[in-house]
């Protein structure tokens, strides 16, 4: 059996998520911002992928909140593209999370089971089209949030791209796993 799949063929990743429709899901990030249930759903997501639960590609995300100093998690899809992992926000550039690893020089860690520092490089407009495909292929609770069909081409992700920030995930220390 696949390991990313359930014993339906069902992708794991899709869990509950599929049972809302996508005007559920964008209600949960009214404004761009989660709602109350989306904080409660997010924080159990987040605990579950922390202890190591899930495909291994659904991590949980630690960084320094840069007002309070405090520890900021939640959870994130990690997505796959030309030997390089990446982490997308789903709601664009005016978020929270996005605003604190840029205010944190890129430094986070991700957890799914272990801690693994990194850093998060940004990357540049003109190459975040085919990882935004890529990332849409395993995120189905960001497909409402993103305007492009996740089976379109690559050159349909190209005119949204600049709105979507891209994240390269490297090791703290500049070596080992990429």
């Amino acid at each position: 059996m696949d390991p990313e799949r359930d014993r339906g063929g069902n992708s794991l990743a899709e869990g509950w998520l599929t049972v809302f429709p996508d005007t559920v899901r964008r209600r949960l990030y009214r404004r761009r911002h989660a709602s109350r249930l989306a904080k409660i759903l997010n924080g159990a997501q987040a605990r579950l992928a922390a202890a190591g639960v899930g495909p291994g590609w659904l991590v949980t995300v630690e960084v320094t909140g840069r007002r309070s100093g405090k520890t900021i998690s939640f959870p994130a899809v990690i997505a796959d593209y030309d030997n390089g992992r990446y982490l997308v926000s789903m709601l664009g550039d005016d978020t929270n999370w996005v605003r604190n690893v840029r205010a944190s020089g890129g430094r986070a860690v991700l957890r799914h089971g272990d801690r693994e520092p990194v850093t998060l490089q940004e990357v540049e407009v003109e190459r975040r089209a085919p990882i935004l495909r890529c990332y849409l292929q395993r995120a189905p609770g960001a497909r409402a949030h993103i305007p492009v069909d996740r089976r379109a081409p690559v050159e349909a992700f190209e005119p949204i791209a600049a709105q979507y920030p891209v994240f390269r995930i490297t090791a703290a220390d500049g070596a080992g796993r990429q």
